[in-house]
């Protein structure tokens, strides 16, 4: 039997939430924008209130200084709209990789009073679905013991591991609206053309892929319409895929696990994709703790794992989350997935960024700025690509990828580089 729809205001949902409590965020595309500036009208009678989320997006300021007193944002990804706070006193950030957060809430390390999410319209058996972001909203929402749901009906129904069946929502609020977009296609220049190029280079037929978040995945799908049998497990997806899903270059048909479907965490783009993945079989939105297991990612044949970086060490440190001290992303799965293609069959785990910074610095630097985070370290660094060549670090001594890493440096930094490794290693 279907349980009735229990739906009520915005207002009347959030009154569960209480001073003190830790409630969680749904994230990406699916934040649930219209309860949450709900929650935040009620900050003159809240205190203490714990926001914890991944990337938000949406028409949301969460910086406002009214909320000082009545939010702390901990954020497990830091985004552009609670960078500023989450580098305050009135926030912080939490270094987890992205597969492991399901973890803090199952067992108790982040506790959750409540959950606030966006979800699909039920169907004719009362299932509704996480639509765009099953990632780490699955755990969250089988943690918390209240779950209060915003049901828009431009929310995609996905499958995969996003079936909440009404019985288990305790607030429901109708309310459609469009979900945020971004067009990773608009953030292009000839040096991201570049890199596109090179990283696709690397890419073999047969090979699974997996694309972190940026311009620089984009511009590689581009550039691979000419492969053949290409398959996706990753952690997010976007527009890119879909004229390479379409034509059959990516089929996953060479998979060992979920052959023939592609598998994500979650999606951000724009109404194309939200529209192609509505009801389709074919792709498997899933908990991230499955999809970012090493042990599931390794098994995938010729994984290769592309991400970004903010500067990378003469040695290969990679910092990837933080610009020194200042928190600027998160972890996310960038190391869950290069360990995993790294111990993929033929798998190919790559670290692809521009040589440069918007304003000119050089992003291979000798030293990580002071009280950067290292999310990729030496250990695992394998292949490196900017626009001005390739280089593979894997088994190489400190002064041979300090050589490699100078040589696709943008050329007015190499002397300096070349001057910093002199006086270090003693060698020309």
């Amino acid at each position: 039997m279907i349980s009735k729809a229990n739906y009520v205001s915005a207002e009347e949902a959030v009154q569960i939430v209480q001073s003190g409590n830790r409630v969680f965020i749904h994230g990406g595309a699916a934040t649930p924008v219209h309860i949450i500036q709900a929650l935040q009208r009620r900050h003159s009678e809240l205190r203490a209130v714990e926001l914890v989320s991944i990337t938000t997006l949406g028409k949301l300021n969460f910086n406002d200084p009214a909320y000082r007193d009545s939010f702390f944002i901990n954020s497990l990804f830091v985004s552009e709209n609670t960078r500023a706070v989450a580098n305050s006193i009135n926030g912080d950030y939490v270094p987890v990789f992205l597969s492991q957060i399901p973890q803090l809430f199952k067992q108790g390390f982040l506790p959750l009073d409540v959950a606030i999410i966006q979800v699909s319209p039920p169907d004719v058996h009362g299932y509704c679905t996480l639509g765009t972001s099953v990632d780490i909203a699955r755990g969250a929402v089988d943690a918390a013991p209240y779950v209060i749901v915003q049901v828009n009906s431009k929310m995609p129904r996905t499958h995969g591991d996003g079936f909440i069946h009404i019985s288990k929502i305790d607030a429901m609020v109708a309310f459609d609206q469009d979900l945020p977009e971004v067009d990773y296609s608009l953030k292009k220049n000839e040096s991201i053309q570049i890199i596109g190029q090179n990283v696709a280079s690397l890419i073999e037929d047969g090979a699974t892929l997996q694309l972190g978040i940026g311009a620089i995945p984009d511009q590689v799908l581009i550039n691979l319409t000419g492969h053949k049998n290409l398959g996706l497990h990753t952690e997010m997806m976007s527009d890119g895929v879909i004229p390479l899903i379409l034509n059959g270059v990516i089929n996953n048909s060479n998979k060992k696990l979920n052959r023939g479907k592609t598998v994500t965490g979650f999606m951000a783009g724009t109404k194309k994709l939200y529209d192609f993945v509505n009801d389709n079989p074919s792709i498997r939105v899933m908990d991230i703790g499955y999809v970012n297991d090493t042990s599931i990612i390794r098994q995938n044949p010729g994984m290769t794992a592309i991400n970004s970086a903010i500067e990378i060490d003469l040695t290969g440190q990679v910092c990837a989350d933080s610009i020194g001290t200042y928190q600027f992303s998160g972890i996310g799965g960038q190391m869950d997935f290069i360990r995993g293609a790294s111990l993929s069959p033929n798998g190919k785990p790559i670290i692809a960024l521009p040589s440069v910074t918007s304003s000119g610095a050089s992003r291979i630097v000798p030293f990580l700025k002071e009280g950067a985070g290292v999310v990729t370290t030496r250990g695992h660094i394998h292949w490196v690509v900017t626009e001005y060549g390739i280089v593979n670090l894997f088994g190489k001594n400190l002064k041979q990828r300090s050589k490699a890493l100078i040589s696709i440096a943008h050329p007015e930094h190499r002397d300096y580089l070349q001057e910093i490794f002199q006086k270090r290693f003693g060698e020309i």
